[in-house]
């Protein structure tokens, strides 16, 4: 799959999010290297999404909505993650389609 956001059937791009499972987390740090708009550590060591006004998301399963300027950061982020644990879905049906459980 390119790395772009999915397009609809009325050619519209569809809105994806990101989430972090913390309990796969390694606090390895490369999704906020990648995406330091998008992910970062917190004092725990571990990794959290954060909203689009900056705030660290910390609730389990948070999401945050992925800006289509730095998909490409983001999916890279998935991708080299050692933990193996971020996941982007579409926000319409919630099918994930970057990370370890994407089709």
């Amino acid at each position: 799959m390119s790395v772009q956001q999915e397009s609809s059937t009325d050619g519209a791009t569809e809105a994806l999010e990101v989430w972090i499972d913390q309990d796969l987390c390694t606090g390895d740090g490369i999704c906020a290297q990648y995406a330091p708009d998008v992910f970062e550590l917190d004092i725990d060591g571990l990794a959290y999404v954060k909203s689009a006004d900056d705030e660290l998301l910390q609730q389990p399963g948070a999401t945050t909505a992925v800006p289509l300027p730095l998909l490409r950061d983001v999916v890279d982020s998935a991708k080299e993650c050692p933990g193996d644990c971020i996941h982007v879905r579409r926000v319409s049906d919630r099918v994930e389609v970057y990370g370890p459980d994407a089709e």
